[in-house]
């Protein structure tokens, strides 16, 4: 936004705040107006914040919904992408509060058309365990959920050398890492390994109960999730989650 705009932006929220809805309704008006040409979506918007300011006059405000209906669908109709069913839904709802049910029927089945796209998980993820049994269930878990990029130690020292390569080969893995490692216990590796990396996600794996010292001692240290044996792929899946929404936070 210019120096300008954006003086009229925020002098459209003070009215809106300040219930001085006449003022609101004319600066969000005008914003939609200059954004029309440049960002649909921004457009309609406006037109919302538009109509919302008249309805609090106690006035319809069904031609601002369709103008910001009117905007999402054109929006739908020139993005090809996925983006495309979100502006097809917002377009709906304005032609349904607008009490245009044939329109928002209409945009509703355009939206329907279009279907979450697949994606690749690619991230490898290192598994470092002494157990053998432990290592099987987690590739047969780990191949079910969709991570085929997957590798297994059964020390903490080998762990940190593999991992130390993937981060120089400019890999960003997710960790599981049991706590009761033979040469190295996993407080300690999860130690060195956030000090390589310090948004490396990691996934505690033990028997221990989470309030225990140590295990509050590795949580607190960074790691992204838990996990407590035995553990059901419906766990690991959570856990994995979180390591992936910590991760992509961090970027």
């Amino acid at each position: 936004m210019s120096d300008l705009k954006k003086q009229d932006y925020e002098l459209a929220f003070t009215h809106l705040k300040n219930n001085q809805n006449l003022s609101a309704y004319n600066f969000f008006t005008n914003l939609a107006e200059t954004q029309k040409k440049g960002d649909r979506i921004k457009a309609a918007l406006f037109y919302i914040l538009a109509g919302e300011c008249k309805s609090k006059q106690g006035k319809p405000n069904g031609k601002e919904l369709l103008q910001a209906g009117k905007l999402f669908l054109d929006y739908g109709k020139k993005d090809k992408t996925y983006k495309a069913k979100g502006a097809y839904l917002c377009a709906s709802k304005c032609f349904m509060r607008a009490g245009e049910y044939t329109d928002a029927k209409k945009a509703f089945n355009k939206a329907k058309e279009f279907h979450v796209p697949s994606i690749e998980i690619s991230r490898p993820v290192v598994v470092i365990d002494d157990s053998k049994a432990i290592l099987l269930k987690l590739k047969n878990y780990l191949d079910n959920l969709g991570y085929s990029d997957y590798h297994s130690y059964l020390s903490g020292k080998e762990g940190i050398i593999g991992i130390k390569k993937l981060i120089n080969d400019s890999k960003n893995p997710i960790v599981l890492l049991d706590m009761g490692l033979p040469d190295i216990s996993g407080d300690v590796v999860a130690t060195k390994l956030l000090g390589e990396k310090l948004d490396l996600p990691i996934i505690l794996i033990t028997a221990d109960e989470k309030t225990t010292k140590r295990v509050k001692s590795t949580i607190s240290s960074g790691v992204a999730a838990f996990i407590q044996k035995p553990f059901t792929i419906t766990e690991l899946k959570t856990a994995l989650d979180m390591a992936e929404k910590e991760y992509s936070l961090s970027q």
